[in-house]
Order: C-alpha cells, then structure tokens, then sequence
C-alpha cells in the first residue's frame, strides 16, 4: 500500500511571515519517518477569493476556478499538518477562508498543528480544533508550540537563527508525539474511507 499523503499547509500569507521556517522543518522530520509522502501546500499558491458561493460544496457546486483547484488539492491528501500563527486569539483569515472554502473535502481525515504566537498559538489551535470538528475532521490530541524565548530564538524578523533545530530540546517531544499520532490517525481514517467506498461501490 503506498504511503498516506500529507499536505503542510501554511496558514498566512504575509509577506514577512515566519511560516515557511517550520513548514520546511516539519517537512523535514515528517520524511525522516518513512511513514507519509509529504507536500508543501501554500495558500499563496491559490488566490482564493473571500467565500461568496451559495454554499459550501456539501450542497452547491463551486463556481470560482481557483477554489475548485484548492478543493482537488484537499481532496487527494489523506491528511494535513496547519502551520498555525497567531493573530489575535484566533487563526489567520486566510487560513479561516481556505478551510470554508472546501467541505467534503476534509471530511473523516486529520490533522497535526505546529503553532507559533505569543502563547505558543495555543488560543489560535484550540479554535482551528473546533472548526476541525465542524469539517467532521480528526485533530490529533498532540501538537508542537512555540512561544516565548524560543519563538525570538528561532524567528530572523527578531535576530533569530530562522533554525527549528535550534530548539529541538523544547519541541522534539512533541514533535515526534504529534507525528506519532497522525500516523495512527491517517491509516486508520484512510482504511475506513476505503471501506466505505467499497461498500457503496458493492
């Protein structure tokens, strides 16, 4: 059986944000695994509109190209990693519109989260795990977070090294739980949706 596909998804796309950092980090220790084929997915990369459709594709069909191009990207991975930054308690817009931007797309898979913000992105991740439930998604119960001296250690915006390495010692437990845990939760998902195709195919 191939390996399960995981998309890294970069939740900004400022400028001058650090995601790409821990994305290529977390790409990197994902692969060291052998245990999933991995791909960048980068919001920039699709220039979604604003959500403005009559409703999502649970119940219309998608009329902007470039959604029904992010929509097929959603669909053929089996599950995601959010690179998750902070913006006042909660996810970035971009991010918040590209999860509405899809529905059946998400649905019965997982997901992983290394976050970053003043607290670690905690506040931003609880609410990205909330908007999960409501895609009918699978949140592992690990997660990385970086925060605080290590987030200044790391960022180049504040003289940091711009290397993950740099910190492994706070965030390397958790980095291996996390991808531990979606490892379980990818071939698991993956299995029963194959079995349910099945079944409706029968």
């Amino acid at each position: 059986m191939t390996r399960p596909r995981i998309g890294i998804i970069i939740g900004s796309t400022r400028p001058t944000r650090f995601g790409d950092i821990p994305a290529r980090w977390i790409r990197d220790k994902a692969d060291a695994t052998g245990a999933f084929e991995t791909e960048i997915v980068d919001l920039r990369d699709y220039g979604l509109p604003f959500f403005d459709d009559v409703a999502s594709n649970l119940w219309a069909p998608t009329q902007h190209e470039s959604v029904r191009r992010w929509q097929e990207k959603i669909a053929e991975l089996d599950g995601y990693i959010f690179i998750v930054a902070e913006y006042n308690r909660s996810i970035t817009a971009a991010l918040k519109n590209a999860l509405d931007s899809a529905y059946v797309d998400w649905n019965r898979k997982p997901f992983g989260a290394l976050a970053y913000g003043s607290m670690g992105g905690a506040r931003a991740l609880e609410h990205l795990r909330s908007i999960g439930t409501e895609l009918q998604m699978v949140s592992t119960r690990s997660a990385i977070h970086i925060a605080g001296a290590d987030f200044f250690k790391v960022h180049p915006g504040f003289g940091g090294s711009g290397n993950l390495d740099d910190i492994e010692g706070s965030i390397g437990d958790s980095t291996r739980a996390m991808l531990a845990d979606l490892e379980w939760w990818t071939n698991a998902t993956r299995d029963a949706r194959e079995a349910d195709a099945q079944r409706e195919a029968a």
